[in-house]
Order: C-alpha cells, then structure tokens, then sequence
C-alpha cells in the first residue's frame, strides 16, 4: 500500500513545506488540485459533496497545476506529485503532453497525471471547448497525452484531432502514469481501456465498495491482467491498519489521506504546526507500520 497526502484551497506559502514535510514522513505522493477558473454566476453544482454547492471555490487561490507541481518538484527530491484531477479534455492535448513530459523528465519520473473530465460546463465554454461529446474528446485526449510522452514520432487521426506525425522532446524515463477520475461508469471503463489507474473522488463507504467491485468487474471484462493497475482511494478504513488491509482486499494500491474537509468556505485558517503535526502523527501510527 503506497499513501498520499492530500491538502488543497490552503495558504500558498504553505504548499511547499508540506510537501517537504509529507516527503520526509514517508508519503509517496501529493495530491495538486486543478481548478481554472470561478464564474460569479452559475447554476452548476459539484457532484461530490452531499450539497453539490460549490461556493467553498470563491476567493480561493489555485496556482495553475502544472505550474505547481513545476515549483514542488523543485523543492523535493522522491515525492511523487497527482493531479487531483487535471481537467483534461477542456485542454489541449499537445500542450499537456509537453508539460508533463517535460515535467517527468525534469523531476526523475515523479508524475502521476490523474485527470477527469471537469464537471463545470463554464470551465469549457471560457476555454472555447463545446461541452457536448466531452467523453469522446477526453477518449482522444488520452491517447494523444500517451502517445506524445513516449518521446517517438506520433500521429493521430480522430473526430477532434488530427495531428501530422511529430515527436516532442524530452521524454520521460518511462510512460507517465494516467490515471482516470470519475464515478460514472464510463469514467471507470476509460480509466481501464485508456488509463493505469482509477482515482476515486470521496463518498461513503457503500459506495467505494460499489465502485470498486464495477472496477473489477469492467477489468475482467475487458481482460485486464495488469498487475501495475493502480486504485487511488479516499476512505475512512486509511485511518486504521485493519481498515487499510481490507482496502488493499479489494484491490487498492493507494490510499489518499488528507485531515481536514476543505469543502469550506472563507479561507483556510488552520495553522502550518498544526497540518505537520497530523501528517506526521499519521505517517508514525500508519505508514510506519503497513508492512513492517
């Protein structure tokens, strides 16, 4: 079992000891969270808080995901940092396979590149995307980001995509893991036929377990053998060792862990010694132990 410290709509200025700290304590990743950009009107909700509001977002600072992962990479030396969820398909492709390439390459294949779809119809329309066949735009997407980060000459000829074959400079020491988000069943199949793993967003327990049995089940379907698959769950079994065996019963491979709900709206007030501390308590009581 691999662990991921995940905190998010925090301080700026608090990013980058956090990371250093959740390197230190033995977490092998960070979550980064995406978000582009905060309507002042809408009517759209998000789908995985029980309100669906979304006004914890307004006047929270998110540096660009890629640019942060950029500045975190820097100041670490082993942790692996996830997009939690990068909203792909609202992107373009060519330009994502060059950051993350570019990002592998630079931090010694520390990327795992989680990305979604990205529930805001606004995110699409201020970023000049249709919303509409979004599934099949992310499909293209995919295969594009994959292509291209292999460092070979690529071409692609789809319904959203044509590209002449080219090839993009550095490449990762090895493929950069993609990890699909989402809990519609499509969002699983994808991450199955497209991805090498499944991130999971939160809910409750009975629903994780749904979740993940749909997994398996789309896996043996589709004649998945993979034995690199990976599963990014959030779920309060990572709280206890008895809880992170059952979880890894089931088939995960990554436990997300954060200690406190940023669903919140107002700024973050909690102080840094006080996020170390649970970080730090976790890895003792928890990491430590899994496996020993």
């Amino acid at each position: 079992m691999r662990f991921t410290y995940a905190e998010a709509m925090t301080r700026l200025e608090l990013y980058a000891p956090l990371a250093q700290a959740a390197e230190a304590a033995g977490y092998t990743s960070m979550t980064v969270a995406d978000s582009l950009i905060y309507p002042e009107v809408s009517d759209s909700t998000y789908p995985y808080t029980d309100t669906g509001d979304r006004e914890f977002l307004a006047g929270k600072d998110f540096v660009e995901t890629m640019v942060m992962c950029a500045h975190l990479f820097a100041l670490t030396s082993t942790l692996r940092l996830t997009p939690f969820v990068l909203k792909l398909p609202v992107r373009p492709p060519v330009l994502v396979a060059k950051q993350a390439s570019s990002l592998a390459a630079l931090s010694g294949d520390r990327l795992g590149l989680g990305v979604g779809l990205s529930p805001w119809p606004e995110d699409f329309t201020a970023l000049g995307v249709p919303w509409e066949r979004r599934g099949k735009r992310m499909d293209e997407c995919l295969d594009i980001v994959r292509g291209l980060t292999s460092g070979e000459f690529f071409s692609y000829e789809g319904e959203f995509f044509s590209i002449e074959s080219m090839q993009q400079r550095p490449a990762p020491g090895r493929p950069v893991p993609l990890l699909v988000g989402g809990h519609a069943d499509a969002a699983l199949r994808r991450a199955v036929r497209k991805g090498d793993g499944w991130m999971h967003a939160g809910g409750d327990g009975e629903e994780l377990d749904r979740l993940l049995a749909r997994l398996a089940e789309i896996r043996r379907e589709e004649g998945d053998t993979r034995d690199d698959f990976e599963v990014h769950v959030i779920s309060y079994d990572a709280y206890d060792l008895d809880g992170i065996k059952r979880l890894a019963d089931k088939g995960v491979t990554d436990c997300i862990v954060g200690f406190r709900v940023p669903y919140i709206k107002g700024p973050d007030t909690e102080p840094l010694e006080t996020k170390l501390a649970h970080l730090e308590s976790y890895a003792e009581k928890i990491i430590s132990k899994v496996g020993a």
